[in-house]
């Protein structure tokens, strides 16, 4: 596949010069590998009639529909449809192939022709809220992911000399893989533990005991919970430099709490780094290392490898520059797995902007947080009138924020168990040592109505091993901070509820 020129430096280039490079880049990508080799999207364009030449510019791509979630959970068959599968009569015709056969041979042609397409890796995603989608990766990729893995390094102001350590969960998750390509692209010292499930707390404490790594990586709430122990365990670690968080959001009393350990373990230089990315993107973004003290830099993008575009999340319209909305991402040199226009469900509150990075001073665009879920927004019956609105992504960061909370789950339940009675909130809470649990009951309550206009039912106090367990901390890809437990209704009684 031929380009139609070489992409700019993808850090110091203006946005008019990225605007026009994407979407000559998009056109090509569209014609000489989506549409003829991708199933699903080859019906849309057609059904649509909709055609690459066609789309000179982004409000003409923001003709083109979206893809969401509910299109990638059908049938495995059906989920095929979004793999680029190569016609064997139209790569033929194609003059890399065609100067491969001639100059190199038959068996080497059909080689870079299998690294392109042939499917070697596969992610999916967690299934919190669905059953996990599979994506599938090739060696073209893999190449992607240890380049993206490179700039998450050189952003994150690492060095080849030296050491880390992934603490994330060894699992067909893009969160670990992004991190093992980090190490291989950067050409530096990684070592992957497998998190707390394969050698637990105590096991990842030894390691990073021996190993003496700069920098450790892995989910905040995992890392949390491990750094406490070796505070509580009298453990020295003054040679940490950055702890890099993944797979959650980050809150800003996250944020203060991890400083405020990685300050008791002897570390006084040590910034936090949070990462933005989700499988169907197969890549990662970065911020800068900042202190608590300075706004954060936003999550620096990868322009020649994906258009992100932010929308109105109710309606889809595309909202103007540094304004919040909906995160929709399209690949510009993916093969395996490809979602075009995928309608992530995350909310920049921040928008997009192309301004140059006020910490680092790179020019690629970047996604101003926080990052929040479209689905965390829940309907409640707290009452007998109507549903509310409960915006959990707000009591995520109110909880992360409270001083005196050590961890915490919501826990979401009915009335007496019954799917027809009332809603009800349960917080579970661990404190911080010498904290008052009666006095952390009154300021929590009082938090709760200033923010959501909401109360919780009851508020129940554990021990932190005990807390642990309810959050599945090494156990659970993602902890399980806000658990659903309502019984679900059956089909006779939502029948008799809804006559």
């Amino acid at each position: 596949m031929k380009l139609l020129s070489a992409p700019p430096k993808w850090d110091a280039s203006p946005p008019e010069v990225w605007h026009d490079w994407q979407i000559q880049r998009l056109r090509a990508y569209l014609k000489e590998r989506v549409l003829p080799f991708s199933a699903h999207y080859r019906s849309l364009f057609v059904e649509h009639d909709l055609h690459p030449e066609d789309i000179q510019s982004f409000d003409d791509w923001s003709k083109v529909p979206f893809t969401s979630k509910a299109n990638l959970t059908v049938p495995r068959e059906q989920q095929r449809n979004f793999v680029l599968i190569p016609q064997e009569a139209a790569l033929k015709r194609e003059w890399s192939v065609l100067w491969n056969a001639v100059f190199h041979g038959a068996n080497y042609a059909k080689e870079q022709i299998e690294k392109e397409f042939r499917p070697v890796m596969m992610t999916s995603t967690t299934g919190r809220s669905s059953e996990p989608v599979p994506f599938a990766f090739t060696k073209h990729d893999l190449t992607h992911l240890d380049l993206t893995g490179r700039r998450l390094m050189e952003v994150g102001g690492s060095q080849r000399d030296w050491r880390h350590v992934n603490t994330f969960p060894y699992a067909p998750h893009l969160a670990f893989w992004q991190t093992h390509h980090a190490g291989l692209g950067f050409g530096t010292f990684m070592v992957s533990t497998g998190g707390g499930k394969v050698m637990g707390t105590e096991g990842n404490i030894a390691l990073i005991d021996k190993v003496r790594p700069e920098v450790v990586i892995g989910m905040p709430t995992f890392l949390y919970h491990m750094l406490r122990e070796a505070v509580e365990a009298g453990k020295h670690w003054p040679q940490l430099r950055r702890i890099v968080l993944g797979g959650e959001k980050v809150a800003e009393g996250m944020r203060a709490k991890l400083t405020l350990l990685t300050h008791e373990l002897g570390a006084d230089e040590v910034s936090l780094i949070s990462t933005f990315g989700f499988t169907e993107a197969k890549m990662a973004f970065p911020e800068c290392p900042t202190h608590l003290a300075l706004n954060a830099s936003g999550f620096h993008l990868s322009p020649d490898l994906a258009i992100i575009e932010i929308v109105n999340p109710r309606t889809g319209e595309p909202v103007p520059e540094g304004h919040s909305g909906e995160i929709v991402f399209t690949p510009l040199d993916a093969r395996g797995t490809v979602v075009l226009r995928y309608r992530t469900g995350d909310i920049a509150e921040g928008g997009l902007t192309w301004a140059a990075c006020p910490h680092c001073g790179r020019r690629c665009p970047r996604l101003l947080g926080p990052i929040s879920r479209v689905s965390e927004v829940r309907e409640m019956h707290l009452d007998k009138i109507k549903g509310t609105l409960v915006n959990f992504n707000i009591l995520e960061h109110l909880l992360d924020d409270m001083k005196g909370v050590a961890a915490w789950q919501v826990e979401l339940r009915k009335h007496a168990n019954d799917p027809l009675d009332l809603d009800e909130i349960l917080l579970h809470v661990a404190t911080e040592p010498g904290v008052s649990p009666d006095d952390l009951i009154h300021r929590l309550e009082r938090r709760f109505a200033e923010v959501t206009e909401i109360r919780p039912n009851e508020i129940r106090f554990h021990t932190m091993p005990e807390l642990r367990e309810r959050l599945g901390v090494g156990r659970l890809l993602k902890e399980a901070k806000v658990l659903d437990s309502r019984p679900k209704l059956t089909a006779s009684r939502e029948l008799n509820a809804n006559p």
